[in-house]
């Protein structure tokens, strides 16, 4: 898949790869889908991976309304976090879900991909992919932080979740 360069790219894309995604969760016996994985991960069962995705929505939400709408800049990706940190806030993220259920992580992250889109939507093609239209996206694009949590975010899901379909005993 070539990374989405404008807003209809970014939406079929997203669209698609959600699409993949969703179809390869449902396709899972209910079992399945509550078993851990059968590999050394951050993540141990399908929830886990759905509630990153949605995490990973929510943090990027934070940072449209803080950059995009409100004009200052958020802590990108998180308080006290770099890019290089990355790994110690996803595990922060991880255990923040601990105490949600499948079904939640579920329902959220449809809704949370819902929002993500209706944000994509609000935006031109100019303001999704020139760069310096927004201060807080400094050298890359907004476009780039929608592409990076929605499609390219599934693909990272899938990879996992087939792992898991074809590692696990049945």
């Amino acid at each position: 898949m070539a990374r989405p360069t404008t807003k209809d790219d970014l939406i079929s894309a997203a669209n698609t790869q959600f699409g993949k995604l969703w179809a390869l969760v449902e396709e899972m016996s209910e079992e399945k889908q509550n078993a851990s994985f059968m590999f050394e991960d951050r993540d141990k069962n399908v929830r886990d991976v759905l509630g990153h995705l949605y995490e990973w929505h929510k943090m990027v939400e934070e940072w449209h309304r803080v950059g995009t709408i409100e004009g200052g800049i958020p802590a990108v990706p998180g308080v006290g976090y770099t890019w290089k940190t990355l790994p110690a806030l996803n595990l922060v993220l991880w255990e923040r879900l601990q105490s949600m259920t499948l079904e939640e992580a579920k329902r959220c992250l449809r809704e949370s991909h819902a929002r993500i889109l209706s944000l994509i939507e609000s935006h031109s093609n100019d303001e999704l992919f020139a760069n310096g239209v927004y201060k807080w996206t400094k050298s890359t694009t907004l476009g780039a932080y929608f592409v990076s949590c929605t499609a390219s975010h599934y693909d990272w899901a899938m990879k996992k979740l087939k792992r898991h379909k074809k590692e696990s005993l049945w």
